[in-house]
Parts: C-alpha cells; structure tokens; sequence
C-alpha cells in the first residue's frame, strides 16, 4: 500500500493519517518524545498493513502476473499500482471526494512539517508540485513517479518501463486489488478498534 492507501485506511483521525504518511520515513521504534501516542499508533498502523498485505493471497497473485524483471520489484508496483486504482475509484472506496481528501492531506503536513523528518519534507514539497496525491489516478504521473523512484534505487532497474507492463495486465490486476482492498480495509478499521485511545 502507498501514501493514498495508508491515510484512507487511518480513518478521519489526522494523528493516525499523520503516523500513516510517516511510516515510509520513520524507521526502528518511533521516539515518544517526538511523536504523540496517537501518532505512533498510525506509524504502527502503516507498520502492520505493510505486513498484512505482503502476506495476502491475493497481493501475492498479483505479484505472480508481473514478468521478469518487474517481478522483482513487484513490492514497489503494486504499491504505486493499488494506488492507481484507488484514486481512479476513489469514489467507490470513500465517502469524500479524491480532490478533497488530497488537499486535506498536503494540508496536514503542511501544519505538521516540523515534525516532519527530512524525506518527508521534501516528499510533501513533490506531493505539492505534482498534485499528490490525487494526480496518482493519471497514469502519466504514475509513470513519472516509478520513474523516479527508479533513479534513487541504488541498481539498474525497469521501473521507468512498468506502466506499459501493468495496464497490460490491468484487468486481472484490478480483480486482484477489488478482492483485496476490502479485506485490508477491515483489517486497518479492527486494528483501530484494538488501539482506540
């Protein structure tokens, strides 16, 4: 799951939000001197999706249908893939508008970027300049977004070629994330439910 994903799965609540953008940029046990419970608590509840996802049969099918060399990184495809679809049926997955709940985000970092730690600061200026994370439903931004990601990989990659491979397989992969989502959906609203303040 990526940005979109996590921070619909946190709820309305922005400390959960908060913690779910944070999660990709905080790494080892979060300092509770920095960071509010509730915050720490979204960090984890990133934490435990990522886990529950890259175990799920159906993230595993679709990881399955990529040909080498996008197999290997089919971790880092799907992500930004699931994220594709997400935002293109946003309306069917939320009861808040895509444009919204995308300005609503890049506002709360906005308030919060002192807390931010670096990655995510200058995450949240491309998030700005590139109309994240809604503009993930175009797949030009997609494109450019695996791109990019390909360049601070530290070996040579095809991700700068994927999308082309992914809408080949479009139509099985979104079977896949229809099966998929919301089963995580209930999984992140039961973990909640476990850590309510």
């Amino acid at each position: 799951m990526n940005h979109l994903a996590h921070t619909l799965l946190a709820g309305d609540d922005e400390a959960l939000q908060l913690g779910g953008m944070l999660g990709d940029f905080v790494h080892g046990a979060p300092d509770p001197a920095r960071f509010a419970p509730r915050v720490i608590d979204g960090i984890r509840l990133h934490r435990a999706i990522d886990v529950y996802t890259d175990a799920h049969a159906e993230v595993l099918a679709a990881k399955a249908q990529l040909p080498p060399p996008y197999r290997r990184y089919a971790g880092i495809l799907l992500d930004m893939w699931f994220d594709h679809c997400l935002a293109r049926d946003f309306s069917h997955w939320s009861g808040q508008s895509l444009t919204r709940r995308s300005d609503a985000l890049r506002a709360l970092l906005r308030r919060r970027d002192g807390l931010l730690p670096p990655g995510l600061q200058r995450f949240s200026a491309y998030m700005e300049q590139h109309d994240l994370p809604a503009a993930y439903a175009d797949r030009a931004v997609l494109g450019q977004a695996l791109a990019g990601i390909g360049q601070r990989l530290s070996r040579a990659n095809p991700l700068d070629s994927a999308v082309p491979v992914l809408v080949e397989h479009e139509a099985v992969l979104q079977r896949h994330f229809e099966a998929f989502f919301p089963q995580v959906q209930v999984f992140a609203r039961e973990w909640i439910a476990r850590h309510a303040e």
